[in-house]
């Protein structure tokens, strides 16, 4: 039985490579477990199960904030594509795929997104400066964000190399003393020889 139990914790806790790279698997106990033992090695494997989920989420936060820096690297380039005396034949996407054709005056603006859903005209020069500080601003989170993602991920290792180290320590003891867990009282009792005197002369202990 604890045998069973301990290869279902081993595999409910399985560690995910495609996710994190180089994490260790967590390995299966072969040797019988005390309550304790089995206690732990549960506790391990729900904690590299939940940093696991969590390390998915921070990732899927970092392809977010990826995503948002390069669009908005996209509209500065944009901008500063557009001449100081104007631009004509402009496509401007709408969207879904579709573009319009516009004439940019010379001294036509930016409307841009300030903040709480608010958005006012600035200048293209403004509004250019306003999309630079928010990508350096953007790129100090992004940091912030990976340096968490390498934490928790040498964390999870860290966990992982834990359960192994205990499955491990499990089956060295099984090995050292195999016979820890025989109970003595149900050993076969060898049977007793029967004495058996002279034929004919008395009678013996099978009569």
């Amino acid at each position: 039985m604890g045998r069973r139990v301990a290869k279902s914790i081993a595999n409910s806790a399985r560690v995910d490579k495609t996710v994190c790279d180089g994490f260790l698997t967590l390995g299966t106990v072969e040797a019988p477990m005390t309550m304790g033992d089995g206690a732990e090695l549960q506790r391990l494997a729900r904690l590299v199960e939940a940093n696991r989920e969590r390390l998915q989420a921070i990732e899927q936060q970092i392809r977010n904030l990826e995503s948002l820096r390069v669009e908005q690297t996209h509209a500065i380039e944009a901008l500063d594509g557009i001449s100081e005396d104007g631009a004509e034949g402009v496509m401007v996407p709408l969207g879904a795929g579709v573009q319009i054709i516009a004439d940019i005056p010379a001294d036509a603006g930016a409307v841009i997104d300030i903040g709480s859903r608010v958005q006012a005209e600035k200048t293209r020069g403004e509004a250019t400066t306003i999309l630079r500080t928010r990508n350096e601003e953007l790129m100090t989170l992004m940091e912030m964000v990976k340096k968490e993602y390498d934490d928790l991920e040498n964390h999870i290792i860290t966990l992982a190399n834990q359960f192994n180290d205990t499955v491990e320590h499990l089956q060295n003891d099984e090995e050292e003393d195999p016979e820890r867990n025989t109970d003595p009282e149900k050993q076969p009792t060898p049977p007793k020889a029967r004495r058996r005197r002279k034929r004919g002369t008395e009678l013996t202990l099978d009569d």
